[in-house]
């Protein structure tokens, strides 16, 4: 039999073909669709719905103009959150203080903070349900999206709670100051406010583009009661997933100190497509897409109103094990971690069973279905290196995408990654399904499913759904149609099997093109592929069976090789489709994504200068400066001795030295006794900067205490502070050190913008600045070298007066 299904007629056998792919088509596109986002409300419905409409209006406010941690902008929105918070009902306080990160292995990043907190006391509160979002902005960007939507979801939320009666619940509103900067607010919120003493259930409201369905994308350890309450919210679209590669990830947002305390447990949520606009001047309130706020808003008022009427006394611990969920038609489809191992289990066994049927039936000698295993690898392989190469070649045809994790409109791209997956699928299948025929190729496929099931519970359980379940529900489907002599029958079998495959699948690759990039297109490739072989039994009714009856009217002498030819001709036709429409949605990707003023081509540009010297240098990180930047850059060098806030190779070229001072030290005091010398140093800048930076070298440095935090350093023989939002009046920042020995202080401090400076021609209108911390940074740096000092009555505190090195 050269395929799992029949038909006495070719007619009918094609028939057959277009229906079922039908029927998979439409069942792919209700996938896509369910994990779009909703229709916006008007800023007219009800009061108590949450309305984009009038959520907008915040945005409006918050992302009108760059206001990163410290600035005059920064301040004029936090008193526009304590005024949107009272009027919304809540209690409101300002949390002014420093917080620290002190997860680098050499440096402590620090921040003066603000953050704006409204709180809705409940009638019986069993707990508190923090609403989070960041009011700062990046240095280069307004930030309308990231993060004016989850700032104006949480004010809208919080608004529609007091329409109705009063939660059983706390439910407080926490607006973080400098999580840009180094999630700064979050830390002195979770280590510091009374209000989180508790502990309770933290839901973070992020975005990380500017459009798309808000996805829950990360949850706390033991996430099974939460993603219970999630599933009831409004389209919910969230995949386990998500959860497991963001754990291992280095991205952080304000939900990574919550979730680092045991007291807390939590859900964060974000959109994620449209990242070209992401951390650039191009995140204004108008770019942001109205349903994606609406998404965003849905969730979070469900969520408030579920967990404010809840027994939080139990969800603010963690559950015994994580869940497995993925969107489906509207729903959340979730089972317990503990299915995850049996689930593949029986994958296996059942690949293993549908292995074993077919060779009971003659379908496949043991060989082919070894032979099929191996010869799958082939399109797993090859479907992801051409989706690499195809970002290559698009990078060769506009250079400006080389430092984009995405283009501006990606879409036809992204339909060219799947055609051309499934031209190499389609193509794999042609070459091999005469010789290892349908039976053994789907083997194959289904094989690897269930491997890659095992493989995925052993490493990230939370994504073991993605090939366990079609890897079993194909192997039943395969089977069921070998046992079924009705081709109907056996039809109806194998796309029941296919579905399944579809329902987990479709919706995982549309979330996982925002959500890596075309960048690495590979990875959303892989899972296409896997797709395209969980449907081989159904695309087999494309192609034209082995033993063919001979039609009414056809000659019976027509010669063998004719007829080869025809065949060999017909079984290329789907791949080379394929092939065509991936170069059409290529051509027409480039014709529709031009840069401009509106898309402008990203650029990273710095300037850094050493007083001591007079040296200076244009920077920049692009790995292949484009043409705009590579007028200031010309070679590669490392300067993170000099500026040890730039790691890793950098492009670098001479620049003019600007007439620019650099920050001054004071030495408060600087005492020695016990073994110990303690140091009491004043940072202070001396133009307006939005960071300062200090390292000490030269002896270990025992403790520390920043901006009055204390903090163990762990012994650290290079020590840096790098301070976000200095003060005008400076920094200080006492050090306990071994005594008798010089010391060495490299200070720095850093601006936003390079207009000012010799040399800078402005950018021209289609060339933007780069969704990067660093972009656009002004550097100033002096080295101070700290001779040993001896004063009777050692201690930590002042000494007799400051001194000027």
């Amino acid at each position: 039999m050269s395929g799992m299904v029949v038909f006495a007629e070719r007619r009918r056998r094609f028939a057959a073909a277009g229906a079922a792919v039908a029927a998979l088509a439409g069942l792919a596109a209700l996938a896509l669709v369910s994990v779009s986002p909703p229709t916006a409300r008007s800023a007219s419905a009800p009061a108590d719905q949450f309305s984009a409409g009038r959520a907008y209006a915040h945005v409006r406010i918050v992302g009108a103009q760059t206001h990163v941690a410290g600035s005059l902008a920064s301040d004029q929105v936090s008193r526009y959150l304590v005024e949107a918070l009272t009027e919304a009902g809540a209690t409101v306080q300002a949390q002014s203080t420093t917080g620290l990160d002190t997860q680098d292995a050499e440096s402590v990043a620090a921040a003066q903070v603000k953050n704006i907190i409204g709180v809705i006391e409940g009638t019986e509160p069993t707990g508190r349900v923090f609403l989070v979002a960041h009011y700062d902005s990046v240095q280069v960007g307004p930030g309308g999206s990231d993060d004016g939507a989850g700032v104006a979801t949480v004010l809208e939320t919080m608004r529609a709670l007091t329409t109705g009666p009063r939660p059983r619940n706390d439910v407080v509103a926490l607006l973080t100051d400098a999580e840009e900067a180094c999630l700064c607010g979050a830390e002195a919120f979770v280590k510091q406010n009374p209000l989180a003493t508790l502990g309770g259930v933290a839901l973070n409201f992020e975005a990380r583009g500017t459009r798309g369905p808000a996805i829950m994308f990360e949850t706390s350890r033991g996430n099974a009661r939460l993603a219970e309450a999630y599933a009831r919210v409004p389209r919910p679209v969230a995949t386990s997933f998500a959860v497991e590669v963001y754990r291992r990830l280095p991205n952080d947002t304000d939900f990574t100190r919550f979730r680092e305390d045991s007291r807390f447990t939590g859900l964060n949520s974000a959109f994620i497509d449209g990242v070209a606009a992401y951390h650039t001047p191009q995140d204004t309130p108008s770019r942001l897409d109205l349903r994606s706020l609406q998404h965003h808003g849905d969730a979070a008022l469900a969520l408030a109103r579920a967990l404010g009427g809840a027994d939080l006394a139990t969800l603010a611990r963690p559950a015994g094990h994580d869940d497995t969920y993925f969107p489906a038609f509207g729903v959340l489809v979730r089972y317990p971690g503990w299915l995850v191992w049996p689930l593949a289990i029986l994958a296996v066994l059942a690949v293993a069973a549908a292995a074993w049927l077919a060779r009971r039936r003659r379908e496949v000698r043991w060989s082919g279905a070894a032979a099929g295993l191996g010869l799958t690898l082939v399109p797993l392989v090859v479907a992801p290196v051409a989706a690499q190469l195809l970002w290559v070649a698009l990078v060769a045809a506009r250079p400006g995408y080389a430092e984009m994790i995405d283009p501006w409109r990606p879409g036809w791209f992204r339909w060219a990654v799947v055609a051309l997956s499934a031209t190499v699928i389609l193509g794999w299948y042609a070459l091999l399904r005469r010789r290892l025929g349908t039976v053994g190729l789907a083997l194959g496929g289904l094989g690897w499913l269930a491997v890659l099931g095992v493989v995925l519970a052993a490493v990230a359980p939370g994504g073991s759904y993605l090939a366990a379940l079609p890897g079993l529900f194909g192997a039943a489907a395969l089977a069921g149609a070998l046992l079924m002599r009705r081709p109907i029958a056996a039809l109806s079998a194998l796309v029941a099997g296919a579905a399944s495959a579809v329902v987990v699948l479709a919706s995982t690759i549309a979330l996982l093109f925002p959500a890596l990039g075309l960048s690495t297109g590979g990875a959303s490739a892989l899972f296409v592929a896997l797709l395209g072989l969980a449907l081989v039994p159904v695309v087999d009714l494309g192609f034209t069976p082995a033993a063919e009856p001979v039609e009414r009217g056809e000659p019976i002498g027509r010669p063998a090789g004719v007829s080869r030819r025809r065949r060999a001709t017909a079984a290329a036709l789907p791949a080379a489709a394929c092939a065509v429409l991936a170069i059409g949605c290529v051509a027409a990707g480039l014709a529709t994504d031009r840069f401009d003023v509106q898309h402008p081509m990203p650029s990273q540009l710095m300037y850094v200068m050493d007083t001591d010297s007079g040296e200076a240098h244009w920077v920049s990180t692009e790995d292949e400066p484009g043409a705009w930047t590579a007028q200031y850059v010309r070679g590669r060098d490392s300067l993170a001795d000099a500026y040890p806030i730039l790691k890793g190779d950098l492009a670098t070229g001479p620049a003019k030295a600007a007439d620019l001072p650099p920050p001054q030290v004071t030495v408060v005091s600087d005492t020695s006794g016990g073994g110990e010398r303690a140091l009491w140093l004043r940072l202070v800048p001396q133009r307006p900067v939005r960071l300062a930076y200090l390292r000490l070298e030269g002896s270990p440095v025992v403790r520390a205490i920043i901006a009055g935090r204390e903090m163990s350093t762990a012994q650290r023989s290079r020590f840096g502070v790098l301070f976000h939002a200095p003060p005008a009046s400076g920094v200080d920042i006492r050090l306990v050190v071994r005594p008798g020995t010089p010391l060495t202080l490299r200070v720095m401090d850093g601006s936003t913008g390079l207009g000012a400076l010799p040399g800078f021609r402005p950018r021209p209108p289609d060339v933007g600045i780069a969704g990067d911390h660093l972009s656009d940074l002004v550097l100033v740096a002096r080295t101070i070298e700290l001779k040993s000092q001896s004063q009777s009555g050692g201690g930590e505190g002042p000494g007799t007066g400051p001194g000027q090195p």
